[in-house]
């Protein structure tokens, strides 16, 4: 399992664990309750749902995000995946409040409208998974093949070298970061690419 193999590499490099698996940022990059990845992140079991309860609160949740992050209202983002998608403005409503469960056909294009990784399974996929596909760009980046020019696998490399899938969702997720979240992230980019100019 990716989490397994994650909390090896984590104590054989001597990284802080909370670097790599913040609940919150998981939970933000996978759309599931933040209790549900702590409880996956401590070897626990998900509640139990259905595929039609993880899409309704995926959904939801992504909607809920986009209006935090937007300053919008509900119904100035039911208008615009209306327009987007071709449904009604008061059937987007409901799907984006988690009322309704979206057909395939609406589902496939929230995944173009949210802009999110994996396609309709990023809706779908029980908890266990989406977070095991959260956390496999972050195993492969520490773990980079040998044939990887400069592919050392710390966090160094992770940030600096060819690892564009995961700086590109890091970066896509840092929309919803709160203010002092942003900081962090401002001084630790700032103190990577200091190492990046030094190392030239």
């Amino acid at each position: 399992m990716t989490l397994a193999r994650l909390e090896v590499l984590i104590q054989e490099q001597g990284i802080a664990r909370s670097h790599l698996l913040d609940p919150a940022e998981l939970a933000a990059r996978t759309a599931l309750p933040e209790d549900t990845v702590r409880t996956l992140l401590q070897g626990g079991e998900p509640p139990e749902d259905t595929v039609n309860d993880r899409v309704r609160a995926r959904v939801k949740t992504l909607a809920d995000a986009h209006l935090r992050r937007s300053g919008r209202r509900m119904s100035d983002l039911a208008g615009s995946i209306s327009r987007s998608l071709g449904v009604s403005t008061l059937w987007a409503r409901k799907v984006c409040s988690g009322e309704k469960v979206p057909s395939v056909e609406l589902l496939h294009g929230l995944v173009g409208f949210f802009g999110v990784e994996g396609g309709e399974a990023f809706f779908t996929a029980p908890a266990s998974e989406a977070l095991d596909r959260a956390l496999v760009p972050v195993l492969a980046a520490l773990q980079p093949d040998a044939d990887e020019p400069g592919g050392s696998g710390d966090l160094r490399t992770l940030a600096l070298t060819g690892y564009d899938d995961v700086r590109g969702i890091a970066l896509r997720q840092a929309r919803d970061l709160p203010p002092e979240r942003w900081n962090v992230l401002t001084a630790t980019l700032q103190a990577l690419l200091k190492l990046d100019d030094e190392d030239r």
